[in-house]
């Protein structure tokens, strides 16, 4: 469903953009264009006086913290990853009135402050973006939905590890959970909900 309108209390939450993320190649986005749509978007909440959320995943060095389980992907257990990682990019941080929010797991809920956060500015509806679309931007939109938020996804201010993956996100699970909608057609809501 396209984005049809945008709650006067409305967050932007965005996903690991973070310099260890950031640095992958991105399909079917390239994942500066989706640093740039995602910034856009930041200073419009921004001026609109809009929380912004900015969600990095982190673990301990020697990665004890991080999400057990079996998987056929290899575990960062053990790992040392590269010294500011997990930093998020130029391009978003340097605001001290957005929210840090950091995760362990591929959703922004699960074991955070994320929903407490949010309800204490009265948020009642959440905007999207950020890598990877089918893992960290799926499972935050999902946990969304199941907190009784309003989701609306940038689809174009996401990106994957495949064309497919995004795809299958934005065409088959989205639009089970909320609005999707281009940079673009978010900013003339920011706007219009400003001027309202």
């Amino acid at each position: 469903m396209p984005v049809t309108t945008l709650d006067p209390k409305t967050a932007l939450v965005v996903i690991d953009l973070q310099k260890g993320i950031v640095g992958a190649t991105g399909a079917p986005y390239p994942t500066a264009e989706v640093t740039a749509r995602s910034a856009e978007l930041a200073g419009a909440f921004r001026a609109a006086g809009l929380p912004v959320v900015l969600v990095r995943v982190s673990f301990a060095p020697d990665g004890a913290d991080a999400a057990p389980g079996r998987t056929d992907i290899p575990s960062t257990r053990g790992a040392t990853p590269p010294q500011g990682w997990d930093r998020i990019v130029d391009d978003l941080a340097g605001h001290p009135e957005d929210i840090l929010v950091t995760k362990r797991n591929w959703g922004a809920f699960h074991g955070t402050d994320l929903d407490l956060q949010l309800r204490r500015r009265g948020v009642t509806q959440i905007v999207l973006t950020g890598i990877a679309t089918s893992i960290g931007v799926e499972s935050t939109a999902r946990a969304a939905y199941e907190h009784g938020y309003h989701v609306t996804l940038a689809t174009d201010a996401m990106t994957d590890r495949s064309a497919d993956a995004h795809t299958h996100s934005v065409e088959r699970i989205f639009p089970r959970l909320g609005e999707t909608g281009t940079t673009a057609e978010i900013l003339r809501k920011i706007t219009a909900t400003v001027a309202a």
